[in-house]
């Protein structure tokens, strides 16, 4: 009993002994920092310091006591934490901390000059520019190119069938169910909704009409991209469908927007043994997809931006999906990744991995939900066989526009000469991946096509194909005001690269190109004004620019004689896999015709297949 007694006493002295010791270590600092030992020639006092000497900081910083000698508990965690890794294994929510407490430690002038740089990017009102190196530049090509006449033009005036909600009627749109059990959106004075307390999302939904997504002066156009770069995630979702993964992601404001993870460097090109349906889809592609059409003066992108997304807490800690959460991992070099379920590129080969955990990706903003706006499906009459040996009609039969051209929607109104404008545009990026496009089922054949799905675009800066330009070679029919636009962007004060490069940087991730993908923007131009200028030598210049100011009515070519002798009608098996099944998009046209131009099934021709046309992910390469 007495040994037993005696052990306890001792352990008990041997953990007094270490607490003291504990105390001394943690007050020592405090203690030396209170009664400092005086230098030669300096007093001890601080108020003696000459106006002159800048004080001793260092004691003020969280991570750093007075003496070099002494780090804190905090920084010896820090320290310890990086001392076996060769990279960080901190989460991210530590990295947020540590990176907050490191932006505290910067001095002033360094976050000023950080700031200042920042804003170097923005481009200034009144055609003010800000260069990275250079003083202030007067002059801005963009600024200029939005002030010439021909983006000046105004469109007809609306009324409620030409905007894609009314105000009365379908104006009045309800929101996400709140936590609270509210529908909607909180009414303005006097009880009633007004618009200026919609969220940016929803007034671009409202502002959609028969002629364009967005306006050009509209300043909600800007809002949203902002929200799209600042709002706060709350919820992510895979996207069913399609070849490679896509996100779902829901804001804090019930915004929905599409998020395309980065898979490739900027300096990387598509390799020329890649077939144009095996391609990998590109983040910075659609941000610059977006500004490439606004500067065509089209605005028929949705508003896409770039941000870098936490994926830690904005990816796997706000996911519901349960698949997609189960994707996630840490990779040898300790970064975060995660590969989804999709038909290609989602397996652990091919995993998106953060550094250490953010991502870069594009938000493109959701168009109206089918419910409110519904959209039709067309398929592209220039669509390619989507198969490695097989070739689509228009690859072989020169005179494949003549027939196009004879059947609706192409026969009136400017539905083709749409159609060539998306030619011009995808031929600028290099897409080749155009399959189907999409209308809103309310406006009918007289509203102008969304360029959706531009991720396949600036693949290759080397090599520019000029098959995408087989429309527009084939049908030589282009619009007034797009042709006026080309060679205006062809133009030294108005380039196309250089007002390209100043709109890609205002967008968070900038810069979004590689250099040489600006340069080939300027090649292909000229290759587009020389396929027109060839044109208009053979069939003169009447014949092929047409005037889209009257075009809303009149015929794109002379009325078809009477239809001849029908086709044998296709088998039940080709019918069944036409415009009436079940493609990408619920707006599907149910009225396709699948014996017209476009829409038929040219396998018995030219030995093609277009079984899987409505289907883009399962496709044909046996």
């Amino acid at each position: 009993m007495i040994l037993l007694r005696k052990f306890r006493v001792l352990i008990l002295m041997v953990f007094l002994v270490a607490c003291t010791m504990h105390i001394m270590v943690d007050l020592l600092p405090k203690l030396e920092r209170r009664v400092p030992a005086p230098s030669a020639g300096k007093s001890a006092c601080a108020c003696s310091r000459k106006p002159g000497e800048e004080p001793d900081r260092r004691a003020k910083q969280p991570g750093v006591s007075s003496e070099s000698g002494w780090p804190n508990k905090h920084t010896l965690r820090i320290l310890q934490d990086f001392s076996n890794e060769p990279g960080s294994n901190l989460t991210s929510r530590s990295l947020e901390k540590v990176g907050d407490k490191a932006d505290d430690l910067k001095r002033p002038e360094q976050r000023s000059a950080q700031n200042g740089e920042r804003l170097k990017r923005l481009i200034r009102g009144k055609g003010e520019a800000v260069g990275r190196d250079v003083p202030v530049e007067r002059f801005s090509r963009l600024w200029a190119l939005f002030e010439h006449p021909l983006y000046r033009t105004a469109i007809p005036a609306l009324n409620d069938e030409d905007s894609l909600f009314s105000a009365n009627g379908d104006g009045r749109r309800r929101g996400p169910r709140r936590r609270g059990g509210t529908r909607g959106f909180p009414p303005a004075p006097g009880g009633r909704v007004g618009r200026e307390s919609y969220p940016n999302w929803l007034r671009f939904h409202a502002g959609i009409n028969r002629y364009e997504l967005y306006g050009r002066q509209d300043p909600v156009t800007e809002r949203l991209l902002k929200d799209l770069v600042t709002q706060r995630i709350d919820s992510v979702a895979m996207k069913s469908g399609g070849t490679q993964l896509k996100l779902i992601m829901t804001f804090h404001n019930y915004g929905q927007a599409l998020f395309k993870p980065m898979k490739q460097n900027r300096e990387q090109e598509t390799p020329p043994d890649f077939f144009y349906f095996s391609d990998f889809e590109r983040h910075n592609a659609e941000i610059a997809a977006f500004h490439l059409d606004r500067i065509l003066d089209f605005r028929r992108v949705p508003p896409v931006a770039g941000r870098l997304v936490n994926m830690t807490r904005e990816i796997r800690d706000v996911t519901r999906d349960k698949k997609l959460w189960r994707t996630f991992f840490i990779s040898p070099a300790n970064n975060v990744c995660f590969y989804g379920e999709c038909s290609y590129y989602c397996s652990t080969e091919h995993a998106l991995c953060g550094r250490p955990d953010q991502l870069e990706g594009s938000l493109a903003a959701f168009l109206p939900d089918l419910a409110l706006a519904k959209r039709k499906t067309w398929r592209n009459p220039w669509r390619r066989s989507y198969h490695k040996r097989k070739k689509a009609e228009w690859e072989v039969d020169p005179g494949y526009c003549d027939e196009v051209k004879q059947t609706p929607p192409y026969d009136r109104g400017t539905r083709l000469l749409d159609l060539m404008d998306m030619t011009i545009f995808d031929f600028l990026m290099g897409n080749m991946d155009r399959h189907h496009y999409e209308t809103f089922e309310k406006f009918g054949n007289s509203t102008f096509i969304i360029h959706l799905d531009n991720g396949r675009g600036f693949g290759k800066f080397s090599h520019d194909e000029l098959s995408i330009l087989a429309p527009l070679r084939q049908c030589c029919r282009v619009k007034r005001s797009t042709h006026q636009r080309l060679q205006l962007l062809a133009k030294e004060e108005y380039k196309l690269s250089a007002v390209m490069a100043e709109s890609l940087e205002r967008d968070r991730l900038a810069p979004v190109l590689f250099g040489p993908h600006l340069e080939a923007l300027d090649r292909r131009l000229r290759l587009v004004l020389q396929a027109l200028e060839l044109c208009v030598e053979r069939r003169g210049y009447g014949s092929v620019v047409q005037d889209d100011a009257s075009q809303d009515s009149a015929p794109t070519a002379p009325a078809p004689p009477p239809p001849a002798p029908a086709r044998p009608p296709p088998p039940p098996a080709a019918a069944a896999s036409g415009p009436g099944g079940q493609g990408r998009s619920q707006g599907q046209n149910q009225n396709h015709r699948p014996e017209l131009g476009p829409h038929r099934n040219t396998g018995t021709r030219t030995g093609t297949t277009s079984k899987h046309w409505n289907q883009d992910w399962d496709w044909d390469q046996n």
